[in-house]
């Protein structure tokens, strides 16, 4: 069929010589018939005969030709340098020879740039990577300091550098986790967790930024075992506690962080809705918050919104075959739902 198909594409690039070459073997028929009325079916059979063997023989000539110019084009493209420009030249029509060699230009342009870009992301991630490492030495300073000299401290000190300290380390989490998920490969290892558990265990990691926010925390609904990666699962839990706490009005009085699971039996589904009573998210923003560096609204309450915790998220999320949902009215709080597949 492919067969077919590339002879019927050949016939149909160069109708117009075979038309004409059907049109003077017709002209030679009527001459012939004109001529040698005696002879002339012989002399029609052999004009015939000739214009079907020159057709055959140029479709044959022509698909040879195109095919060893396909397989010059193709090692073009893998390198196109100049010796692979001008074996393609030698193979081509020299009518071509002019955009071939454009071509080649455009494409060695677009290739030097793309490794000085190619250059600079290595440049950047090898200083990312080394002030991850060296940011560490002051975190390890500082941690030491709230664990061995906080009787020193006044109660609302501690706590300021306790959360400032946590908050360093929310920051450094993200960035090892947005590398985390360009790898070629993950070390995601999935298991059994009760959701509420592992909720409440996530929690305490973050009690010091709760109380700095005055949060209360609930917890509703039944102990529900989900399969997730326990690494991957947490900093989802983190970024949205983290999101929450980050946007309470500073006059608001009781902030509530609530965590509810629901078995949804339609979908075979077991749902973790995560809410709070912040400020909420106005409807056109609702559609965006996933989206990379996107603030909306609900970043002019802060100057640290950056746009980047609910896409990693997303990225996370889909990682982990978990969807997400999200409900808000501006004024009236959030909701984020994780949707987990129950894995029997």
């Amino acid at each position: 069929m492919k067969r077919v198909k590339q002879i019927y594409d050949c016939f149909h690039a160069n109708k117009q010589w075979f038309f004409m070459l059907i049109g003077t073997n017709l002209l030679f028929i009527f001459l012939a018939w004109l001529a040698y009325p005696e002879v002339f079916k012989v002399l029609a059979g052999l004009m015939i005969a000739f214009t079907l063997t020159m057709i055959l023989l140029s479709l044959f000539m022509i698909l040879r030709k195109q095919k060893i110019i396909e397989t010059a084009f193709q090692e073009f493209l893998l390198d196109p340098n100049e010796t692979k420009e001008e074996m393609l030249c030698q193979v081509s029509p020299r009518t071509q020879w002019s955009y071939i060699r454009r071509m080649g230009n455009l494409i060695r342009s677009y290739q030097s740039k793309l490794n000085d870009q190619i250059i600079e992301l290595a440049d950047y991630e090898n200083f990312i990577e080394g002030w991850v490492h060296e940011i560490k030495k002051p975190m390890s300073l500082m941690t030491l300091v709230l664990d061995n000299r906080s009787d020193e401290m006044s109660p609302l000190v501690r706590q300021r550098m306790t959360v400032v300290r946590d908050q360093m380390l929310g920051d450094v989490e993200r960035i090892l986790y947005f590398a985390r998920l360009g790898a070629a490969h993950k070390d995601y290892i999935f298991e059994r967790l009760s959701i509420l558990v592992f909720c409440k265990e996530t929690m305490e990691n973050h009690q010091t930024l709760l109380d700095e926010s005055a949060f209360q925390v609930q917890f509703i609904g039944e102990e529900i075992e989900v399969l997730s990666d326990c690494k991957g699962l947490a900093f989802i839990l983190e970024q949205i506690i983290t999101n929450s706490t980050k946007y309470v009005p500073q006059n608001q009085d009781s902030p509530i962080l609530k965590f509810e699971t629901v078995y949804d039996e339609i979908n075979d589904q077991i749902i973790l809705h995560i809410s709070d009573n912040g400020p909420g998210v106005s409807k056109e923003d609702l559609p965006f918050i996933f989206d990379k560096g996107f603030t909306g609204g609900r970043g002019t309450y802060t100057r640290q919104a950056t746009g980047m915790g609910l896409f990693l998220v997303s990225k996370m999320a889909y990682d982990l075959a978990i969807q997400l949902d999200v409900k808000s009215e501006f004024g009236s709080g959030l909701t984020i739902s994780l949707m987990f597949p129950n894995v029997k």
